[in-house]
This record gives C-alpha cells, structure tokens and sequence, in this order.
C-alpha cells in the first residue's frame, strides 16, 4: 500500500506496509530457495530442478499414474467381495445405526452384481468384469477401509485430487512436479488425460497448481483426437506459417520475455508463463512423438486391445468402445512416462449426459459399471504387465481411486447409493508390496472392520510422497499466512503397504 509522504501513517497503514514487507522477505526467500543447485551426493536423492534441494529419503519411485473413477465406483461389486450380502440379498436392510444416504437408497441388500472367483497366488476375489485384473493381481494391493468426508461428487473429488474438499489447491501432481522437477525439459511433468467425452466433477480445478508456479498445472491431452493438445500448431488459417517464421518468433519472445523479466526480478507469474510459453514451442517437437502409437509392435497393441477384445467381453454393450478409450489413455501414459514426464492422470467417466457414462449408478450398476469396468481392466492390466516388461514399474507407483464408495443396500432394485464411509483403493509397482490386501471393510462393505483405525485419503497421500522420496509434512509452501501441504495436517505413511 503507497502511503503519502507528508500524512504520517496510522495503525492500519503501518501494519499493512510491515505485512507487505516480510511477505516480500517471505517470497524472496522461497524464489532463491527454489534456484538453490543440489546438493552434492547420492544422486538418487537428487531431485531434477524441483524446489527440493534434495530428497529427505532414498526413494522407491520416480514417476505416478493415478487412475481415477469419476462418479464413484463400487467395490463391493468389484473388489471386495462380500458373502453376506449374497446371503441376505433382498432382505431389508439393518445398519444397526441411522444412516443419512444421499438419495433413496436404503433398500433391502443387495447382493454383488457380478461372480467374483480367486485369481493369481493371492487368491484375490475379483468379480466378472474386472477379470482381466487377476492376470496382475500378485502385483496389486487393495485397501479396503478407506473413507472419505462427504458424499458430494464435487467436494469428495478434491479430496483426492488435490487433498482439499474447497478448490483453491494444487493438485497432487502439481505438488510432484513442484517438488521434484522434471525430467525432459521438452515435456510437462505431469500430464493430464479426462475421459473423451468430458471432465469430471471441478473441472480443470483437480489438476491445478493454485498457489504454486502456474508450469506446476497439469497439461491436457486427448490421445487420439485429431487435436490432442489445445492450440499445439497454428490454426489452419495460418498458413503462412512456416518452420522458419516459428523459429524466428521464438528467438523474438525470448529476446522481449528476457528484457521485461529483468526489470521485474522476483516476478514468480511471469516466470511460470515463460516457462509454459518455452515448453509450449518445445512440445510441437516431442508431443507428437510421444502420441504416435504407429511405432508400437502388433503384440503391444493387442496388449492393450486397442486391435480386438477377449470374447467374454464382447457380449457387454459398449465394451470394446470403452476398452480402446481407456487403453489408448493407459499405452500413452506409458510412452509419456518413458519420456519423462512424472505424473500422470487418467479419468474414467465423466460428469454429463444420461444414460449415464460414468460411475454415478444410483439407476443400474450392471448398466453403468459394466462397460466401464471392463474397459478400466483391460487397459490398466495391460499397462501394469507393459510397465513391467520394461522395468518400468519398480519405480513407477499406480494409484487406483474413486472418490467415494457405493451402498450394500439397493436403490431402485437395481441401483446404489453413494457410500463415503467405506471404499477401496488399490495400488501396485514403485515400492508397493504386491498380493496383498490390508484394511478389511465390515460384512456389508459399509464402514471399516476397525472403525478406530480407518484409512484416510491423507494417508495414501502420505506413501505415495514417501515412496518418491518426500516427507509428506516437509514438502509445504506458504500461502496467506499458513504452511500448505498436500496432506494438510493429517496423514501417515501406511509402512503396511510398502515391500
């Protein structure tokens, strides 16, 4: 605040000029933290141009895929399998404690919507339509007893995406690439994939960086549309465009960004936006590249499904569209992460249309589910035995999540209502301990077994970070007066979970 220089300042003034100043202390602080070199040493505790000097520990990881289902998925029709709901389907149901449900939906039991039989050495239960998981089931760890905070598709999102139920917070894979920089300079460090049909609940608000340095954002890309990234080549009206000419004009923006940036020293957004300009003009080359399944074998390509489907899914409505979508998100991913990007998100199902094409099925599970989860197995099976062929996946974590769970009890006979306080998470490779499942549900797969000790959101937050060499209450930022982290002040590392 400018104060006149012949008015003495009174109270008000005084404190906000002093604010402002230790503010400018404070972000002078964190810009030449952010420029300090590495620390000299054990290079696997060297993060890549990150705010982090250096890792707090030897890590597991390098690099996230999280695989989100939007609209909620039920695991108690897909992974956790539960007996007594086939024992008791269609009697009414008993709590045993009010419940406040969303909608309607408190009818009698209703019994898992599939057959679920035992897969891998585990011997993990996995119903019909998830099947093509069981191929990789020993490389899986399913956490049963996580819960949520509401059942708002909105506020639940967040939690997971960016560890806050209200917008206004960076994702999680902003908070990776602030704090562990990038690995190809040609490409963002995390990248964002939505369901081909639309963006889940919060929009681009579940991979934005807030706060931190807008590079941080997630970047959109649609892997076969003709356009995959926003405004990548100039619009087709342009043709007098030429190599050239481009080459030219980036040689003047640098010139102009460099002379007007060092006129503002300490200018944190114009940084980030030469930086995302300078990334955009680099990912003209690389992108396409990286988005060119032509060079894949016949045999990766069957892999994924991306040239046929197994036959018993080929009696399922929409299947194989369903497969080829989330496949060709799953194989991109791949040829992403083996050039360097860090972090990845892949969305299943959307937040428009009816019938529905998400995981919302307050109508009909077997509808809703089917096709989605059929499709969901195919591509992530396939990318879990990909990654590992390639000795990708000892260091690559994958995160399977929804934003809540789904009812036992039935909604319109056919349906089920939204369950906050109880689902599943599974992940698998970069440290995790495959073949296991920890943190059992009760016998309705409603709450948790143990109601004293429940998994948090915070908590998988909490490993995944561990696992890539952070200390989850280290890695913080300073935003209106208080330290920001992506686990808040919650959270722990589940050591239940890592090999």
């Amino acid at each position: 605040m400018r104060m006149s220089s012949n008015i003495a300042p009174n109270r008000r003034e005084f404190l906000q000029s002093l604010g402002q100043g230790f503010g400018s202390l404070a972000l002078a602080a964190m810009l030449s933290a952010e420029r300090q070199p590495v620390l000299a040493g054990d290079a696997a505790l060297s993060p890549s141009k990150g705010a982090l000097p250096q890792l707090h520990h030897r890590p597991r990881a390098k690099r996230v895929i999280q695989l989100f289902m939007a609209g909620a998925a039920s695991s108690i029709d897909l992974f956790d399998f539960k007996p007594d709901l086939v024992k008791h389907h269609g009697e009414p149901s008993n709590f045993g404690e009010p419940v406040e449900a969303f909608q309607n939906g408190l009818g009698p039991w209703l019994k898992p919507i599939w057959d679920f039989k035992p897969y891998g050495k585990c011997g993990k239960q996995l119903a019909e339509p998830v099947a093509e998981l069981g191929k990789v089931a020993d490389e899986l760890a399913f956490v049963h007893n996580v819960v949520g905070k509401t059942g708002v598709h909105s506020q639940a999102t967040l939690l997971h995406t960016t560890g806050f139920q209200l917008p206004g917070f960076p994702g999680m894979g902003s908070w990776c690439s602030y704090g562990l920089g990038s690995l190809n300079d040609d490409l963002p460090t995390f990248v964002v994939l939505p369901d081909h049909r639309g963006l889940a609940s919060n929009g681009t608000k579940n991979w934005d960086s807030a706060f931190l340095p807008a590079q941080h954002s997630g970047t959109v890309i649609y892997p076969g549309n003709e356009t995959p990234i926003a405004d990548l080549y100039p619009h087709k009206s342009g043709s007098y465009v030429n190599p050239q000419s481009e080459a030219a004009t980036q040689q003047l923006l640098a010139r102009i960004n460099s002379q007007h940036a060092s006129s503002r020293a300490g200018d944190a957004r114009l940084e980030s936006r030469i930086r995302s300009y300078e990334l955009a003009a680099k990912m003209q080359l690389a992108a396409p590249e990286a988005l060119d399944f032509s060079q894949e074998p016949e045999h990766i390509l069957k892999l994924y499904g991306l040239n046929n489907v197994p036959a018993q899914f080929e009696k399922e409505i929409n299947v194989r569209e369903e497969t080829v979508h989330f496949s060709r998100k799953c194989l991109a991913a791949r040829r992403l992460l083996e050039r360097g990007v860090r972090f990845v998100q892949i969305w299943s199902g959307n937040d428009n249309g009816f019938p529905r094409r998400n995981w919302d099925s307050h109508e009909d599970v077997q509808r809703d589910h089917g096709p989605l989860a059929g499709g969901m197995a195919r591509g992530a099976s396939a990318l879990i035995q990909d990654l590992k062929q390639r000795g990708l996946l000892d260091d690559t974590i994958i995160l399977w999540t929804t934003e809540f769970g789904r009812m036992p009890s039935s909604q319109g006979g056919k349906g089920r209502d939204h369950n906050p306080y109880c689902f599943t998470n599974w992940l698998c490779g970069g440290g995790i301990r495959g073949g296991i499942t920890y943190g059992p549900s009760d016998q309705w797969g409603y709450k948790p077994l143990n109601r004293e000790s429940p998994t948090q959101v915070y908590d998988i937050h909490a490993t995944m970070l561990h696992l890539l060499g952070i200390d989850h209450t280290r890695l913080s930022v300073r935003h209106n007066g208080i330290d920001r982290r992506l686990t808040d002040v919650h959270g722990h590392v589940i050591r239940e979970l890592i090999s």
